[in-house]
């Protein structure tokens, strides 16, 4: 069997990992169905392994569970299908394959596994029973006990299939010393980069153009639809506004809440600490002596708060002044408390000795118990129960506004707003009428904002419809349709802007890629690296050494470069594509790896390039079954399904 079935200590670190070992296989295949075989009748089968259906249902099941706990973007979930199902297709292929050789998975191994996997189900040698073991399986992995069981039967078939393909691969010494030479040579260039976003103001193309690249390109520049709303929206800030809290509501929030405001005694200090734990009698006595002369810095007038910045190891307070904030009885150590709460406002302490080592107090503040008095937090109350009697008036709004729209969501606006006079005045004053000029749905609907459910509501709205009421940052909202100017092929004057921006952009690009392929044509001619970039308006930076894994500031990952690693010294490159942008380089310098280093990775290397080999073994095993079982008539696709599956997954 594989290592990991021989050293059990490696097998806690994938736990229920094994679970999803299927899935990640299955992100590595990529299946090229052909029209082999037949399939059933049925137009919800998808694939057929070995005379085995695949429905459309069964992947869509299996999606559903997978996904069960996450958010998918709709445009990935066709993506995510695709895997599901190349996965039990191979799944089922390796269980032919499997037949064939005679490779099978006993009980004994499964159990085994099981054990290592799930060790709680077992105490020493006695099996819990099969309730227990149920609710760890249903609890760990969220699978009954039969789906959980076939999983690890499959993952153990799967295993025992890479041993059987893997077995005899080795790591040849020459095969580490070439990995270890393309990881650790560096090399050191100057190049120069040509961004097309800093040439693109200098494009100022005459209308004419403009015309001429719009009609070339007329397909592109589509008005998406766009919609204006009228709409009632109960405004929250004019409910506040209009809002009142009496005196009486207040008294009455206060005394019963009497216990939120009562005050412990309470000191607000800052300090400064001079630690002494660990230190010998001679250090302490020394750490002593520091403390002191700052002690008598402090009470000569010195900055306490500078003092503190210098001389405390209080890691926490130090940048701050020594600050602590206020401090209540029983939250310090015992020694610093009395002393803390022994002092005057504005008092220092003499060294006070704690467990920690020697403090310099300074008392900025002192306060006695006591209840703060309804005054003193009048705001407070006002503010929180303005909050809590706006939120009750808007949900009852809230509630009023969905229920008139219930019983007719085909009446006007204005008939909607008067069947809101009979609720609450206050509430019916702060309705506001309004109307919105006309928005696609990527830009703000008027005032009302941007957000994603207030154009879902108002694109979906039909004429003569009213909205349910939204929640907005402004309130609560309902929309009715006032125009809709239907998607149609722009004209010019209506998209100039993005005709401009996009010829801009193109032509900026033409503009880069053509100076970076005449510094690259000067350079290969001779001319300096750095006058010929001058000349031509760009700057040329050096870089650090990097490797072929490392990275160069400005152009991202060294694969940009990689050509560098394999060029002479001195020489130039041609214009490189660099994301958006062009390079050129020239190579300064070659850093060859340091010999002694090879010692330190030769393991780490062997065991990494064993990986790649037997994945790719593995992937050559893979594509070599599935080729057979085409031909065999053993894997047949069924390509209608297959495209609805992965549009509409």
């Amino acid at each position: 069997m594989l290592k990991t079935l021989q050293q059990r200590n490696r097998m806690v670190k994938i736990v229920l990992g094994v679970l999803l070992l299927l899935i990640c296989l299955a992100m590595v295949i990529t299946l090229v169905p052909g029209p082999v075989g037949s399939l059933s009748n049925s137009p919800d089968v998808v694939a057929n392994v070995g005379g085995q259906d695949i429905t459309l249902i069964d992947v869509r099941r299996q999606l559903d569970q997978r996904t069960r706990n996450q958010t998918i973007p709709p445009m990935l979930k066709g993506f995510y299908a695709r895997q599901i199902l190349d996965e039990m297709i191979f799944e089922r292929a390796l269980e032919l394959e499997a037949r064939r050789l005679g490779l099978e998975v006993t009980p004994e191994e499964q159990a085994e596994r099981i054990r290592q996997l799930l060790p709680m189900v077992f105490n020493g040698d006695t099996w819990v029973g099969k309730d227990r073991y149920a609710l760890e399986v249903e609890q760990r992995t969220g699978m009954s006990v039969p789906e959980f069981e076939e999983v690890i039967r499959q993952s153990l078939l799967l295993e025992k299939f890479q041993q059987l393909i893997t077995a005899g691969i080795t790591v040849g010494q020459g095969e580490v010393e070439q990995e270890f030479r393309r990881r650790n040579e560096k090399v050191k260039i100057e190049y120069a980069l040509v961004k097309p976003a800093d040439l693109a103001s200098s494009i100022n193309p005459a209308d004419v153009e403009l015309e001429a690249y719009f009609n070339r390109n007329s397909s592109h520049y589509s008005v998406p639809e766009k919609r204006s709303a009228q709409f009632a929206l109960l405004d929250l800030a004019q409910l506040r506004q209009k809002t009142t809290i009496n005196d009486e509501e207040l008294s009455a929030y206060y005394h019963a809440h009497l216990a939120d405001y009562k005050v412990q005694d309470r000191v607000h200090a800052e300090h400064i600490l001079f630690k002494s734990v660990g230190k010998t009698d001679a250090e302490v006595a020394e750490i002593r002596k520091q403390a002191e002369d700052v002690l008598k810095k402090a009470r000569l007038g010195a900055n306490f708060e500078d003092l503190a910045k210098k001389y405390s190891e209080d890691a926490t307070t130090k940048d701050k002044g020594g600050e602590l904030g206020w401090i209540v009885r029983g939250q310090t150590v015992q020694a610093f408390e009395q002393a803390a709460f022994s002092l005057p406002k504005g008092a220092i302490s003499d060294l006070v000795k704690t467990e920690y080592g020697f403090h310099i107090i300074k008392v900025l503040d002192k306060e006695t118990a006591h209840t703060k008095p309804l005054e003193e937090v009048r705001a407070s109350i006002l503010s929180t129960l303005l909050d809590d009697k706006v939120q009750a008036l808007a949900n009852k709004m809230d509630d009023e506004m969905a229920a008139a729209v219930r019983q007719s969501s085909s009446q006007s606006l204005d008939q909607f707003a008067k069947s809101l006079e009979s609720v609450d005045p206050l509430a019916r004053q702060c309705l506001l009428m309004g109307a919105t000029q006309p928005a696609t749905m990527t830009e703000p609907i008027g005032n009302l904002g941007n957000s994603p459910e207030l154009h879902d509501a108002l694109f979906r709205l039909r004429p003569g419809e009213l909205s349910l009421p939204l929640r907005l940052d402004r309130g609560y909202v309902v929309l009715a349709v006032k125009q809709i100017e239907p998607a149609h092929p722009g004209k010019f004057a209506e998209v100039r802007d993005k005709v401009l921006a996009d010829y801009r952009q193109e032509k900026a690009a033409e503009l880069a890629h053509s100076r970076a392929d005449e510094l690259a044509r000067r350079v290969r001619a001779g001319e300096d690296f750095a006058k010929a970039a001058k000349a031509l308006g760009l700057e040329v930076k050096t870089s650090d050494s990097f490797s072929r894994n490392g990275s160069v500031a400005g152009l991202g990952p060294a694969k940009v470069v990689d050509a560098a690693f394999t060029m002479p010294i001195g020489q130039a490159s041609d214009a490189i594509p660099s994301e958006a942008n062009w390079v050129v380089y020239r190579l300064l310098a070659r850093e060859e790896p340091n010999p002694g280093d090879l010692a330190k990775q030769r393991q780490g290397i062997e065991d990494q390039v064993l990986q790649q080999k037997r994945a790719a073994a593995f992937e050559a095993f893979r594509a070599a079954l599935e080729d057979r079982m085409k031909r065999e008539g053993k894997l047949v696709i069924n390509q209608d399904a297959m495209k609805r599956l992965t549009s509409a997954a």
